[in-house]
């Protein structure tokens, strides 16, 4: 019996590697311009300024695999390819000594961006929330615990579009690292298991359209591939 007015939405979850158990997702937060050159390419200056960060809701993580749908109301859909942190123990102002006993695992992801409606917003001055959280936008790769590969903090990260490397980065190459990021946001909020990070994507940044196919990873992480499909009928 369900004290709920209405049916509950099913929980949101990612799978985990090599097991039938699934991560639950409470909350996912982005973090911006994290790469020297990718801010670059957005036309910043990218100064090791205090990170900045936004949300997606828990149910826009989907597995990055098959067909992933062409959201609606864009022309412009952006590829991020970026390195996914899974919070396993939540805490407040937690330090960046003692930051990565909060990690459970990792993933790999594409933060899906509507780049035409960013740059509406940001020309307006307004929220560019609609830009990032729409559904499907955080297909990511099976989660691998950190007791399993340990806590990535080099390697290649990379994101090939039919068949054509776009991004190529070094997750040594984060302005912000992994603890830094996780005691930056236990200041503002108070983490709790299942938020997941996504920590921020290296330069090569460019449009997605449909038919094509994404292929990326990030070594000791995973690896994906996805087809874009058609855009919605109007």
């Amino acid at each position: 019996m369900s004290n709920y007015v209405i049916a509950a939405p099913e929980r949101a979850s990612a799978a985990v590697a090599g097991s039938s158990q699934r991560f639950p997702i409470r909350r996912v937060f982005c973090v911006g311009r994290n790469y020297a050159e990718h801010a670059r390419e957005m036309g910043h200056d990218p100064d090791r300024e205090p990170p900045f960060f936004f949300t997606k809701p828990a149910d826009a993580v989907v597995p990055a695999q098959g067909t992933l749908p062409y959201p609606p109301l864009t022309e412009d859909l952006h590829h991020e390819i970026e390195m996914v942190v899974a919070i396993g123990k939540g805490g407040v102002n937690i330090a960046v000594d003692d930051a990565l006993t909060h990690v459970w695992g990792y993933a790999v992801g594409l933060d899906l961006t509507r780049r035409d409606l960013q740059a509406q917003a940001k020309k307006l001055g307004r929220p560019w929330d609609w830009s990032k959280a729409f559904d499907a936008s955080g297909p990511i790769t099976p989660l691998r615990a950190a007791s399993d590969i340990g806590h990535p903090q080099k390697g290649r990260i990379w994101l090939e579009v039919n068949g054509a490397v776009r991004q190529q980065g070094d997750l040594a190459e984060l302005i912000w690292s992994v603890p830094e990021v996780i005691a930056a946001i236990s200041r503002s909020v108070a983490l709790q298991p299942g938020d997941l990070i996504f920590t921020g994507t290296p330069a090569g940044v460019a449009a997605l359209q449909p038919g094509d196919v994404a292929h990326g990873g990030a070594d000791g992480i995973g690896e994906f591939e996805l087809t874009i499909g058609p855009k919605p009928q109007a």
